[in-house]
C-alpha cells in the first residue's frame, strides 16, 4: 500500500463552509473520517494525561459566564492567595507519580503582572521543568515579554482558550474583547512556547458558533499544539447554571472536525468528562481526542479520580504518552 499524500489536510486557510461541510457529515462517517486522521499523525494507542492544578483560586474581575471564580458571582468558591511554590512542586511530584507527563498551572487573573507572584510562577517552572515534566500555564492575557520570561524558564506550552466564535463572545464575557484573546496567543507563539488553545460547548451556542470558533483556531498563522474541548459543567451561582448537559455526539461532532483539520494537534477531551461513561469517552478517543486532565478536580469542578482513569486505560488498552515527544510524528501509510 502506497503512502497516501496529506499535505492538503495541513493548511491554515479553511473557509467557514468547507469545515461545515465536515462538521455536519453523518456522524458515524464523521467518526471513521476523525480515526482515520488521526491514525496517520498519531499513536492510536497513546493519550497525553495532563495535570492541571489551580494555584491561584478566585477573585477573578473578569465576567466569564461560566466561572464560578469570577468575584462577582455567588458559588462555592471562595478567593484564596496564591500557592507557595513548595506546596506547587509537590503536587508536581505527585502528577508526575500517577502518570502525568504534562503539569499546568492556573490563576484567576485577568492578565499577568509583573511582580513577585509572577515571578514565583517562573520560578515554578523552572522547577518543574527540571523534573521532567511538559510544563503549561493559563494566567491569563500576557504580553510578549511575560512570554519571553516563561519560554527562558522552560515553559513548554501556554492556555488560553478563545471559549467561543468571535460573534457569541460578548453573549459570554463582556470584560475583555475576542482580540485580547488572539493578542495573547500571538505573544505566546511569537515568544516560541508553544500553543494551547480550544473552546467551551454548551453555553447557549448555535452550532455556527462552534464551527466559527474552530475556523479561528485553523486559521491562525499555525494551528495550535493542542486543542481543548470542554463540555460545559454548570455551576450554581453561575448565569449559565441552568444549561443542559451537552451530549456525546456533540463532543463527538466538535473532536473529530478538530483532528481533520488540524491533524498535528493533540486535541484534548476536557471539562464534561466526569459525565462521560467509559463507552462515551471511547467515542471521543475513536474521533480523534488523544489528550486528558487527570486528577479529581479541573481548577474548580470535578474531573474523574486516578483510579477511574487508570481502569479506563486499561479497559481501552491505552498508555500515557511519553513528555517531550516530538511534535512532527512521521506520517505513516
Amino acid at each position: 500500500m502506497s503512502e497516501t499524500p496529506l499535505d492538503h489536510l495541513i493548511k491554515t486557510n479553511w473557509t467557514r463552509a468547507e469545515i461545515a461541510e465536515i462538521y455536519n457529515t453523518p456522524v458515524l462517517e464523521l467518526i471513521y473520517k476523525g480515526a482515520s486522521v488521526h491514525r496517520k499523525f498519531h499513536e492510536t494507542s497513546e493519550v497525553q494525561v495532563c495535570t492541571l492544578l489551580s494555584v491561584k483560586t478566585g477573585g477573578c474581575p473578569e465576567d466569564c459566564s461560566y466561572c464560578p471564580q469570577a468575584a462577582r458571582y455567588h458559588t462555592d468558591v471562595e478567593a484564596s492567595r496564591m500557592l507557595k511554590n513548595q506546596e506547587i512542586i509537590s503536587k508536581a511530584k505527585e502528577a508526575k507519580e500517577s502518570g502525568s507527563t504534562r503539569f499546568c498551572m492556573g490563576a484567576a487573573w485577568r492578565e499577568v503582572r509583573n511582580g513577585r507572584e509572577f515571578d514565583r510562577v517562573v520560578d515554578a517552572v523552572k522547577e518543574i521543568n527540571g523534573m521532567g515534566l511538559e510544563v503549561c500555564c493559563t494566567l491569563g492575557m500576557l504580553t510578549e515579554e511575560q512570554a519571553n520570561k516563561l519560554k527562558a524558564a522552560g515553559l513548554y506550552a501556554y492556555n488560553h482558550n478563545l471559549d467561543t466564535s468571535e460573534e457569541y463572545y460578548d453573549k459570554i464575557i463582556s470584560t475583555r474583547d475576542y482580540s485580547n484573546r488572539l493578542d495573547t496567543l500571538e505573544n505566546v507563539r511569537k515568544s516560541g512556547i508553544s500553543v494551547c488553545s480550544g473552546g467551551i460547548i454548551g453555553m447557549g451556542e448555535a452550532e455556527e458558533d462552534r464551527i466559527g470558533m474552530l475556523h479561528t483556531l485553523a486559521t491562525l498563522p499555525e494551528h495550535p499544539e493542542s486543542v481543548p474541548v470542554n463540555a460545559l459543567v454548570p455551576v450554581e451561582g453561575t448565569p449559565l447554571e441552568e444549561q443542559e448537559k451537552v451530549s456525546v455526539w456533540e463532543m463527538v461532532r466538535m473532536i473529530a472536525t478538530a483532528r481533520i483539520i488540524m491533524p498535528k494537534a493533540m486535541v484534548r477531551l476536557s471539562a464534561g468528562r466526569v459525565r462521560m461513561s467509559v463507552e462515551e469517552q471511547a467515542l471521543c478517543f475513536l474521533a480523534g481526542a488523544n489528550s486528558i486532565f487527570a486528577g479529581d478536580k479541573l481548577l474548580t469542578t470535578p474531573n474523574p479520580d486516578t483510579k477511574t482513569d487508570k481502569e479506563l486505560f486499561q479497559i481501552l488498552q491505552i498508555k500515557p504518552r511519553e513528555a517531550f515527544k516530538n511534535e512532527e510524528n512521521t506520517v505513516k501509510a
